[in-house]
């Protein structure tokens, strides 16, 4: 069996940071991590893309984090983070984690969900 552990939410004031961390955590063996993400969902909207890495390290940001937002990995850990800056009210959201990955078989899996609330 194989998951995805988030942690770092929280509330924060506008203008502050949080970083999200999730790993991948499991007892089968796991050939390779091809993608890693974080999307989010905030009250009655639908889930959007946050931003992405690959495993080559090739990122891809939603237009309303660029500049603001970093993700990243650690590849030996097989984990992901994302640090946010300049929070803004409208990143209040539930962030989930995602990632496709190479085991058996090929697996999509996501987190838990963490909630992330800015207030203004």
């Amino acid at each position: 069996q194989v998951q995805l552990v988030e942690s770092g939410g929280g509330l924060v004031q506008a203008g502050g940071s949080l970083r999200l961390s999730c790993g991948v955590s499991g007892s089968i063996f796991i050939f390779s991590v091809d993608l890693m993400g974080w999307y989010r969902q905030a009250p009655g909207k639908q889930r959007e893309l946050v931003a992405a890495i690959t495993s080559g390290g090739s990122t891809n940001y939603a237009d309303s984090v660029k500049g603001r937002f970093t993700i990243s990995k650690d590849t030996a850990k097989n984990t992901v983070y994302l640090q946010m800056n300049s929070l803004k009210p409208e990143d209040t959201a539930v962030y989930y984690c995602n990632a496709a990955l190479q085991a058996h078989r090929y697996l999509e899996l996501w987190g838990q969900g963490t909630l992330v609330t800015v207030s203004s």
